[in-house]
């Protein structure tokens, strides 16, 4: 055949390019495809070149191959030969070089750069890569240009069946409820094969159980799991372990294979009733126990589990069935079995129970198979102790008149021992409940005394607590409360609910109401209150006021006359008897107070003394409040100026308690000459608190003491003023407390004579240079250092 298609490709056209494939005798002993007949293959791209030729007319070169392959896996000694390349432009000459590149070049493939042959040099393997992309070209070998342009090609790697199936999600766990029907689907298992699944059978699986029949089936090509066997119960076998085997090549000898598990758990369904353990049950019990108390436990065991396996438990017969009740423990499932009333030996000695246990959630499916409940009969002994004394009744009430005598029984208390000993029993009052120890009672037969007066107007209801105690056993204690009512007697006399004055106008008219007053009364009669009013015997005949009941109980105080004055009489005393309807009749005598007053027109009191009659006429209180006020705020305001005054007529000469260096006294008034001796008081410049004795200086702490001076004596107004500073000026000079630093005092009137003349600089009109300071020395020590000062600045300007 390669001789053949020279032959055609020479014949029609001489530059087209031949690619001569060969291929290793394994591959024709691979399967056969399209594809892979390459050799014989060249006729189809012979008849594609023959069409080409046919339209183009030209010169193309042509590769005759689409694709080459190799097996995967393939071993031996020398490398594999894959292909060959050539090309018609090749006469031989070895003036071709052949050029491979593209996926695994000269590393996988390698190709003989003189024959075009090309080898793969290591083995392959489909699962990590299953085709390459080469890239071939002819070059001049001396000049390495190309004779072509270059042209891809594919090396396809065959598959082998080298894979084994594998399961990737095994272990599998699957749960089917139990009692389930044949078929019923458990789960479904899933295994990958990395061989070609297209070529061959190397992908193609097939399922079956090794080990978990005759219980569960698997479909071969789905891998289903399903129940083979049906009624498979739970409480026979739970867990089941299946082995589930993948083979591939359609489970064909020469096949691989792979297995993996599945744990099959049957689920519980509610196919078992419960079941009581035992038939009988014997309980005993104290008479005494509190009720609400547990006195035993039965058990309806149940083979399911869960939800199936509760149930819940009921007293269906018996003659207690009011006197005990039973509950089932939602932890372990146990019927608990608790008194609901009093139990009394000497009364019941024992009792019989029938209880059921029934499953909560019942299966219809399963109820054909009979009642999913249970019975079992319980006995409870009432075992006799030892009981505290039992009262006749658990509360008594004893009413008691106020009035009764000491020592007098009120009431009376039973108790007995319901044991059948039958112990005697002693009586006490709880003293707790009784702290004024108001009664008695009998410590043998339960009689209540009473032991000090009762007041029911103080106290109505007394609450006490009796405590009966066995003699023989004193840990036998019971308590009962006994709440004693004091009963009422009529023996408090009515009196004013409150102290009344009235009041009467000057102007009132001729029976006019003046004050209605009411009674009260501590007493409590069964049918209310009735009061009767009535005037003193000697009073009846008063003939200024009268009374009249009222329907409501009150009594209305009335005026006889009018023309009542205040200048007559002032007050009036009406005494008056109230008595109840009580008995015997209690009664008192209240006075009113009444008051006669001036009233206005309305009959508005204003005034109900005798002193407003010698007001002027028409002045009324509010007027003579508003004179009052006006008079205290005009004192007020006088104190208030006196206060003011003095305080700013305070002296302005240096106190012992101020701390000032300098104490400048202004004044803005310059007088009117020397010779004006009326304008000003030339006695306010001296010290007033300082004339009749020393007034230290405060500039400093002076640290030598000496007596004062004689202060001189009052200066008429008309003293000479230069004669006034010179003193002062003696005595500041020969001061030796004085301190080291000058002290300027400054004067608005200077008098007249004076030789320094004024040392203001407003008042200089010359120079410092026409002055002459040389009589400063002259005034003393203390302007000497000033003397000085301007001396040296004369001679420095002179220099």
């Amino acid at each position: 055949m390669p001789e053949r298609l020279t032959e055609m490709l020479m014949d029609t056209w001489t530059p087209l390019i031949i690619l001569w494939i060969t291929v290793l005798p394994s591959i024709y002993m691979a399967p056969m495809n399209q594809s892979q007949v390459l050799p014989s293959g060249s006729s189809t791209g012979l008849k594609r070149l023959t069409e080409e030729q046919r339209v183009l007319n030209r010169s193309k070169r042509g590769w005759v191959w689409n694709q080459m392959f190799v097996l995967e896996e393939f071993s031996g000694p020398e490398p594999i030969l894959v292909g060959r390349l050539h090309t018609d432009l090749d006469p031989g000459s070895s003036k071709i070089k052949y050029i491979l590149s593209g996926d695994g070049a000269g590393t996988i493939f390698v190709i003989n750069d003189k024959t075009g042959d090309i080898h793969a040099m290591k083995r392959l393997d489909r699962e990590e890569k299953a085709e390459y992309t080469l890239t071939a070209q002819a070059v001049d070998r001396d000049t390495n240009q190309p004779l072509e342009p270059p042209s891809e090609f594919i090396i396809k790697v065959q598959d082998i069946n080298d894979n084994a199936p594998e399961f990737v999600d095994g272990p599998y766990h699957a749960t089917v409820p139990e009692m389930s029907v044949v078929g019923t689907f458990v789960t479904k298992v899933t295994a990958t094969d990395a061989d070609d699944p297209v070529y061959g059978n190397s992908a193609k699986l097939v399922y079956s159980i090794l080990e978990g029949q005759p219980y569960f089936s698997i479909e071969p090509h789905t891998a289903i799991i399903k129940t083979a066997l049906p009624n498979m119960d739970r409480e026979a076998k739970e867990e089941y372990f299946v082995v589930i085997q993948a083979k591939d090549m359609g489970g064909h000898m020469g096949g691989l294979s792979g297995t993996t598990t599945v744990t099959i758990t049957l689920t519980d369904v509610n196919d078992n009733p419960p079941k009581f353990a035992q038939s009988l049950y014997h309980f005993s019990v104290m008479e005494d126990v509190a009720l609400g108390e547990p006195i035993g436990r039965v058990k309806a065991n149940d083979l399911d589990i869960g939800e199936n396996a509760k149930s819940s438990y009921d007293i269906i017969e018996g003659d207690g069935m009011d006197i005990f009740e039973i509950t089932t423990d939602a932890q372990t499932q146990d019927g608990i079995i608790r008194v609901r009333k009093p139990l009394d030996f000497e009364t019941k000695k024992s009792y019989t129970l029938k209880v059921e246990a029934a499953n909560v959630h019942v299966d219809p499916r399963f109820i054909s198979g009979g009642p999913f409940k249970d019975t079992a009969t319980v006995k409870i002994v009432v075992e006799d102790a030892d009981e505290p004394p039992v009262f006749s009744s658990p509360t008594y009430l004893v009413e008691v008149h106020e009035n009764a005598a000491i020592n007098s029984v009120i009431g009376q208390v039973t108790a007995h021992d319901p044991d059948v000993s039958s112990s005697p029993i002693r009586f006490s009052i709880d003293r707790h409940t009784d702290l004024e120890r108001q009664f008695n009672i009998n410590a043998e037969d339960g009689k209540i005394t009473l032991a000090t007066p009762l007041d029911r107007e103080t106290n109505m209801w007394h609450n006490i607590t009796i405590v009966a105690t066995e003699t023989r056993n004193h840990s036998q204690v019971s308590r009962v409360p006994v709440a004693i009512k004091v009963l009422d007697v009529n023996d408090n006399a009515p009196e004013f609910a409150s102290e009344h004055e009235a009041f009467l106008c000057e102007n009132g008219k001729p029976g006019q109401v003046i004050q209605i007053v009411s009674a009260v009364d501590k007493d409590d009669p069964k049918n209310g209150h009735y009061f009767l009013y009535s005037l003193l015997p000697e009073m009846v005949n008063n003939p200024n006021f009268t009374i009249k009941k009222n329907e409501d109980n009150t009594l209305s105080i009335l005026a006889k006359h009018s023309g009542f004055s205040r200048q007559k009489q002032e007050v009036y005393l009406l005494p008056i008897i109230i008595s109840d309807s009580g008995n015997p009749p209690m009664s008192s005598t209240s006075t009113l107070t009444i008051r006669v007053c001036g009233c206005s027109s309305d009959g508005i009191v204003q005034s109900c003394n005798v002193e407003a009659y010698v007001l002027p006429i028409g002045l009324s209180m509010g007027a003579l409040i508003a004179i009052l006020a006006c008079i205290i705020l005009l004192l007020v305001i006088v104190v208030l100026f006196v206060t003011l005054r003095r305080h700013k007529n305070e002296p302005l000469i240096i106190k012992d308690d101020e701390d000032v260096r300098e104490n400048i006294i202004r004044y803005d008034d310059e007088g009117g000459g020397e010779e004006d001796t009326e304008a000003f008081d030339i006695a306010t410049l001296q010290n007033p608190d300082g004339i009749n004795g020393f007034l230290p200086r405060k500039d400093i702490k002076p640290d030598l003491q000496f007596m004062p001076r004689q202060g001189l004596a009052p200066v008429p107004n008309g003293v000479d003023v230069d004669e006034f500073i010179n003193v002062r000026l003696h005595e500041a000079d020969n001061d030796p407390t004085a301190p080291p630093y000058d002290s300027i005092q400054i004067y608005g009137y200077e008098g007249r004579g004076s030789v320094a003349g004024s040392l203001s600089s407003l008042e200089s009109s010359t120079s410092d240079s026409d002055q002459n300071f040389d009589y400063l020395s002259e005034w003393g020590p203390r302007f000497k250092r000033l003397g000085e000062l301007y001396s040296v600045g004369e001679s420095d300007k002179e220099t």
